[in-house]
């Protein structure tokens, strides 16, 4: 049964940038370029049947293209040890939520759990584990000011990921235009 999320990925240059900041961090272990993009709904597993009505539902979503910008590196969870280094979207533009949502709601008429956590769009830059806090705090510091340039937002994609002992491998299965 394949692992299926939806995400939005980046140019190369926009990953180029966020591979800079991929240094100096005890204890992260970094998203390889390949892997960089944004989430907008984790799906999970799914069977044949539902896979197929999946990739059919999604094509039938329209919004408008747009444009995207990175700003600004935080960590998940809040108030306790921290597991994912990630870098925010800025701003958070009204397409980009209109699309999450669009998604959210066919995918919820499809039979599926609706999604339970708030959306926090952003891009995970690292998984941590054991990084000393110290070490966190002045990374955080050091790149807090990092900001990408807005870029053109003109499709989204349906992933499927296999999880093995080197980390996830995603392959795109099939991908939508904005129109």
């Amino acid at each position: 049964m394949p692992r299926l999320f939806v995400a939005i990925d980046l140019p190369a240059p926009v990953k180029e940038r966020l591979t800079e900041l991929c240094y100096g961090l005890p204890g992260a272990k970094w998203m390889p370029p390949e892997q960089l993009h944004l989430t907008l709904r984790f799906i999970g597993e799914v069977d044949g049947g539902l896979y197929r009505e999946i990739r059919s539902a999604l094509a039938e979503i329209a919004t408008p293209p747009f444009t995207m910008g990175l700003k600004g590196l935080g960590c998940f969870p809040p108030r306790k040890q921290p597991r994912v280094l990630w870098v925010g979207i800025h701003p958070i533009a009204e397409p980009l939520l209109r699309l999450r949502n669009r998604l959210e709601s066919t995918l919820v008429r499809l039979g599926l759990e609706p999604e339970h956590r708030k959306f926090a769009p952003h891009i995970t830059l690292a998984r941590l584990r054991e990084t000393p806090l110290p070490r966190l705090a002045n990374f955080l510091a050091g790149n807090g000011l990092f900001a990408a340039a807005p870029f053109p937002v003109k499709e989204f994609h349906l992933y499927s990921s296999v999880l093995s002992p080197k980390g996830a491998i995603h392959t795109v299965e099939e991908s939508y235009p904005l129109t």
